[in-house]
């Protein structure tokens, strides 16, 4: 095999090759680059002035930019800020004879991937070079991801893909531009708040407040005050005339979350609120007119409320016009890593970090663990991993604490849903085994191709062959 052979045998371990954009007006150095680069895979365009370069820029795709610094009319410099303005997930390499710190300096701060002198160094070129085309990769799969979650697995940061998460999400948007009072069920963490605001926003009310108020953590005398405001002299303390959250939340929309801990008299103080549309303050007499959408949440069982006498039959079915359930993670544990890169994304953006993802072991850590703090433990566990890595790979170092243990519950796996073991596997068809196998780890990676392939242990062409084979592709896309 000759060395040109052996170069583009051993550089190209994907179908997808590397676009590079030369851009530089000695024609014999871009000449020379573009066949060093085609000889790892890339596929190069050369742009012989800086003009050329930048209309080619602003017409088509490319991965990375190679420009020389010094050229006429337009430079290396206006060259990446042209690049980051139209392609800003593309890496710009800077390359000069005539370097200087303060220059070299600039371009990083402008947002240059790297900055090379020449005469060039090839092997360092095709390092970089490769290393550009890696972030640049990861750049659009983090705003592709953004983009699925958006258009297929969110409705206003309710994020899920499962079934469960599915007819969620499918009735939030049914519910959402009416007026109904809606009864949100589901266990401490699970999001309830998060889907109350979606419903707010997705309503024609979402230009108007949306106020919360939890039931459960004030007194009886303090939650009516709260509630429905108060006058003057009404009670010790009460100095000046207070508006309640009723009467700020006026043309909007009111949350009460853990509405079953509400005592007796202020339950029923918030029936006549729906059924006349009027509050009257803590030491007034006088009525006032409110248009309020109320939404409300518990973890508790209303109904066997209702039944032992601690919660009113009448205000449990004004509150549960339409209900809602949210599912504990655990039983929606296939939306774990589509939750984990939304999280990663977010908090990589809040805290300024330059993340490359997470490994394949820690997320095997997050999805095996039992979750009793549900979608917000999850949440608050990536954030705590972004907070102290500080390598830009999520790992096992980076898990906190709670999770060092032995989780309690295992990972789902093909054999989950088909018996829970390996013998329910037993006279099946070895194909169907596979694709038992195949698609679980699709779904466990968030259908990651690449870290799917390396769980599995083949090469990811033959996953891909074995995807179509199967079938697999609207999963795992």
């Amino acid at each position: 095999m000759s060395k040109e052979n052996k170069d583009k045998t051993e550089a190209t371990p994907s179908d997808s090759p590397t676009h590079v954009l030369i851009v530089d007006n000695n024609e014999a150095h871009s000449e020379a680059v573009a066949e060093s680069l085609d000889r790892i895979g890339c596929e190069c365009r050369i742009a012989g002035s800086g003009p050329t370069g930048a209309e080619m820029i602003e017409s088509e795709p490319f991965d990375v930019i190679i420009t020389d610094l010094m050229m006429d009319d337009v430079d290396g410099l206006e060259i990446l800020d042209r690049a980051k303005s139209h392609q800003p997930e593309t890496e710009v390499i800077l390359v000069t004879g005539h370097g200087t710190v303060p220059s070299a300096v600039e371009a990083m701060q402008r947002g240059a991937f790297n900055y090379l002198l020449k005469p060039l160094d090839i092997a360092q070129l095709r390092a970089v070079v490769t290393k550009a085309a890696e972030n640049a990769s990861l750049r659009r799969m983090n705003v592709e991801l953004q983009r699925r979650l958006d258009e297929r697995f969110g409705f206003e940061g309710v994020i899920g893909d499962s079934p469960e998460m599915r007819d969620v999400i499918e009735r939030l948007k049914r519910i959402a531009p009416t007026a109904a009072t809606v009864l949100i069920n589901g266990d401490t963490g699970t999001g309830k708040e998060l889907v109350a605001q979606a419903i707010h926003q997705n309503s024609p009310r979402k230009n108007k407040p949306f106020v919360a108020l939890n039931c459960a953590a004030l007194s009886e005398n303090i939650l009516e005050s709260e509630l429905f405001g108060h006058v003057r002299g009404a009670f010790t303390d009460a100095s000046t005339d207070r508006v309640g959250k009723f009467e700020y939340a006026d043309g909007g929309t009111m949350f009460l979350d853990e509405v079953g801990d509400m005592p007796m008299p202020t339950q029923i103080k918030l029936l006549r609120v729906l059924e006349n549309g009027e509050i009257t303050r803590v030491g007034s007499n006088d009525p006032i007119k409110v248009n309020v959408r109320l939404l409300s949440a518990t973890n508790r069982d209303l109904e066997a409320q209702v039944e032992d006498g601690s919660f009113r039959h009448d205000l449990y079915h004004r509150l549960k016009v339409v209900s809602i359930r949210l599912p504990t993670l655990v039983e929606r544990r296939g939306d774990i890593p589509i939750l984990i890169d939304y999280f990663l994304r977010q908090f990589a953006e809040s805290h300024e970090k330059e993340l490359k993802g997470m490994s394949p072991a820690a997320r095997r850590k997050l999805m095996a663990y039992n979750w009793p703090g549900n979608v917000r433990q999850l949440r608050n566990v990536v954030e705590s991993m972004v907070v102290v890595d500080y390598d830009g790979l999520l790992d096992m170092d980076d898990l906190p604490e709670e999770l060092a243990e032995p989780p309690s519950a295992q990972p789902p796996s093909a054999t989950a849903g088909q018996g829970g073991s390996l013998a329910s596997l037993v006279g099946r068809p070895l194909d169907e085994i596979h694709r038992l196998f195949i698609e679980e780890t699709l779904r466990f990676t968030g259908g990651n191709r690449e870290e799917a392939a390396g769980m599995l242990g083949i090469g990811e062409r033959t996953l891909y062959r074995r995807i179509r084979e199967y079938e697999l592709g609207k999963e795992s896309g």
